[in-house]
């Protein structure tokens, strides 16, 4: 006889399994482990990929770029022409609409954010002289742009993703009809922490936006465009094109980096809009900094070469990360699947599986986790303030441990799901 789903168990039986499962998360925590899985960080092993680009510059190598200029030196504000192609041609973006900079796409976020608070864009009124000033937040979402909103005393109002992105008749309402909306987060392929992927649809209706607000901007993080976990990915409708469609060339900025393709903290970010945006906002920029770190720059084209380099190259990291995501995706249907306890994403792409357990039992797994030996994403960091109204949102991040380590930590997760479950009912 199989195993019963715990809401066709009788008290009795609910009350042998919930013992039965205090002592294996005792066993658990006389093991004595420490596991950190609380951010999708790139493992060792990816990194190691990357090493062979340190050798691609040497001292007598030649630093001048294709437009003559030399990488060493100041200037060139918006990056050497060779990454702007480069970067094109992954996001389908035409060169002189890039921006390539440092090594962070979340510095763009917020630079962008930064302007416009205190020197407005589009010839509206800087945000920080409004009475109020408010973001759509697809939830379950990336805590990091919830961090960066609330940073800037911004507004957040939560939006429910559904299977094809956010919930867009909820956003056209918001946006088309409430000026004090300025702006959406939006991570379009491979959702954090979802790994949803939105629908040709979805981005139509964002292209074709009508908002209240003449200073409202989509700010898509294209973070894991090419982060594919098959060997058959979706290729989705860009931001590019359907803005193109609609006529709406300047709603959006589009941002993507290298720092889960190269180094984490040495890769290089790309920035992408309309001409008329990228202008405006170079001038503020060009404050900020005389240039970026060409000679980086430089490494990553020298490195890839071009777009199938790029995509050769993450690969290399796909047959990493697929037995990773596997091994977390087998625990949870193994161990919670029989006993209908909790649902979760199957993503196809990305750096994170989303899980829901239990009404009101997110906060009790991760800290019976943690008292276990694992880290996890603090429960509630996907949603603005930190704060999952029905307490059930748990991001797991697969990407640093090892196969080995994950499924010990995997079946620790699940051991805490079981109880944290068992706990609410008995």
């Amino acid at each position: 006889m199989g195993i019963k789903p715990i809401c066709e168990q009788s008290p009795e039986e609910l009350q042998a399994l919930l013992q039965e499962t205090k002592e294996a998360y005792a066993a658990f925590q006389a093991k004595k482990l420490s596991l950190n899985m609380a951010r999708g960080k790139p493992a060792p092993a990816q990194l190691d990929l990357t090493m062979p680009m340190l050798d691609t510059l040497k001292s007598d190598t030649p630093l001048i770029s294709e437009s003559g200029d030399d990488c060493r030196n100041y200037g060139v504000l918006s990056g050497i022409t060779e990454a702007k192609k480069l970067f094109a041609s992954l996001i389908g973006a035409k060169e002189e609409e890039m921006f390539i900079a440092g090594n962070s796409s979340l510095e763009l976020m917020f630079a962008c954010v930064q302007i416009a608070c205190i020197k407005g864009i589009a010839g509206c009124t800087p945000w920080s002289r409004l009475d109020s000033v408010k973001f759509l937040c697809p939830v379950p979402g990336y805590d990091r742009h919830f961090g960066l909103t609330e940073y800037f005393n911004i507004g957040m109002i939560p939006v429910p993703m559904t299977e094809d992105g956010p919930d867009m008749d909820l956003v056209e309402k918001y946006v088309e009809t409430d000026e004090s909306i300025k702006g959406i987060w939006c991570v379009p392929i491979y959702s954090n922490p979802g790994g949803i992927v939105y629908s040709d649809e979805t981005v139509r209706r964002f292209a074709a936006l009508k908002p209240a607000a003449k200073d409202f901007r989509i700010f898509w993080d294209n973070a894991y465009c090419i982060h594919h976990l098959t060997d058959t990915p979706r290729q989705p409708l860009t931001i590019n094109a359907a803005c193109e469609e609609s006529g709406n060339r300047s709603i959006f900025y589009q941002f993507m980096s290298t720092s889960k393709i190269t180094f984490s903290g040495g890769g290089v970010a790309a920035f992408n809009t309309s001409a008329e945006n990228l202008s405006e906002l170079s001038k503020h920029l060009g404050i900020q900094t005389i240039g970026f770190d060409k000679i980086n720059q430089l490494r990553h084209v020298k490195f890839f070469g071009d777009a199938e380099g790029v995509k050769a190259h993450m690969e290399l990291h796909r047959q990493i990360l697929k037995p990773k995501f596997d091994a977390v995706l087998n625990a949870l249907a193994r161990e919670l699947k029989p006993l209908g306890i909790g649902s979760w994403t199957e993503p196809q792409g990305g750096y994170f599986v989303s899980f829901d357990a239990p009404c009101g039992c997110a906060k009790r797994v991760v800290q019976l986790c943690k008292e276990g030996g694992v880290t996890l994403t603090g429960a509630g960091a996907t949603f603005p303030y930190q704060k999952d109204p029905d307490d059930r949102n748990i991001r797991i991040a697969p990407t640093y441990p090892s196969v080995d380590e994950l499924e010990q930590a995997m079946e620790l997760f699940c051991i805490s799901v079981k109880l944290a479950a068992l706990e609410q009912l008995v």
